[in-house]
């Protein structure tokens, strides 16, 4: 062999050599911060399950707690060679950090937005049964009953800092009504205290709500987007009688920031297309969910966006959590 291409295959040793210690060698899993069942969670194991043709091996961890901080910051301060991501949320990268004081992680500087996989409204819901006892039909019954009996409801949420939380006292501001709050953790314990008469409201995901909806065990009273949602056509924005009520739930994959460019990309190419194939789009569709299609750069922008929206919401609502 010549001393040109001794050298040559050297040098693609190398390269090949500083790639490897460069990219994670792990097997891939999505930390996903709220319990299992959830919409997070069932988005989580659609995306794991397509994109692992691609990938490789994914597992799919539950690391709930505060609001979903808990496992956000798991993935933020992970080794590089454990090779997580999140299942992030307008909650841990929008709401949170404006929430908690001596937040733990930088939402903005900490991650590598991947692929937004959804935007959703959430719905106002009513136990079917405690609304008919009590003559609520609409959102302005709610209100008038509200009004009529201050502090004597509680609302539920799926726990402090979710965007369920943050809807009802945006909901309570600009009503002028008072409520308790009870928080659970996550959605599922939240509607079951809701069907059981617990709590009398809960601002919760439409895919996660909607089955309840459907089989008339709930009744949803507005959706929290200032359009109506396909999904509920007959359902009227609660912002039709509450103006100014605004608010969408949205999640997508996050990576580390020191995760390398390149792996960046191929993380979203492959989840991009497991949340567009034929099954994916027809599992998430099940669920009420449209799959959307920001990535990397597109993404970041908007969760920069939503991270200053969240800043001037919470703030002029007073809401800080200890």
């Amino acid at each position: 062999m010549s001393l040109r291409s001794t050298l040559f295959s050297v040098g693609l040793t190398c390269v090949a050599t500083f790639a490897m210690a460069q990219s994670p060698s792990a097997p891939l899993t999505i930390v996903v911060p709220y319990p299992a069942g959830g919409p997070l969670d069932t988005s989580a194991r659609i995306v794991a399950e397509g994109a692992a043709a691609q990938l490789g091996s994914i597992t799919v961890e539950n690391k709930p707690g505060a609001g979903g901080s808990t496992g956000a910051d798991q993935v933020a301060k992970s080794p590089k060679t454990s090779n997580q991501v999140l299942m992030g949320a307008v909650a841990t990268h929008a709401v949170n950090p404006w929430l908690y004081k001596n937040f733990p992680y930088n939402a903005l500087k900490d991650f590598k937005p991947i692929a937004l996989v959804a935007r959703t409204p959430n719905v106002l819901v009513v136990s079917a049964a405690q609304a008919a006892k009590l003559g609520i039909k609409t959102t302005p019954d709610l209100v008038q009953y509200l009004k009529k009996n201050p502090d004597q409801a509680k609302y539920g949420s799926g726990g402090n800092g979710s965007i369920g939380h943050i809807s009802a006292e945006m909901f309570k501001s600009l009503t002028n009504t008072k409520m308790g709050h009870t928080p659970f953790q996550g959605s599922k314990p939240a509607l079951a205290a809701l069907e059981s008469g617990q709590v009398l409201m809960v601002f919760d995901n439409l895919a996660s709500a909607l089955p309840q909806i459907q089989s008339g065990k709930l009744l949803s009273l507005g959706v929290t987007t200032l359009s109506r949602n396909e999904a509920l056509p007959n359902v009227p924005s609660i912002n039709d009688s509450v103006q100014g009520f605004n608010v969408s739930t949205w999640f997508g994959l996050f990576a580390p920031a020191s995760l390398p460019d390149a792996d960046a990309r191929r993380y979203a190419n492959a989840f991009s297309a497991a949340m567009h194939s034929p099954a994916g789009k027809e599992k998430f569709k099940k669920m009420g969910i449209t799959p959307e299609e920001l990535t990397l750069d597109g993404f970041a922008q908007f969760v920069r966006s939503e991270n200053s929206k969240y800043e001037f919401l919470i703030r002029a609502a007073k809401i800080k959590i200890d």
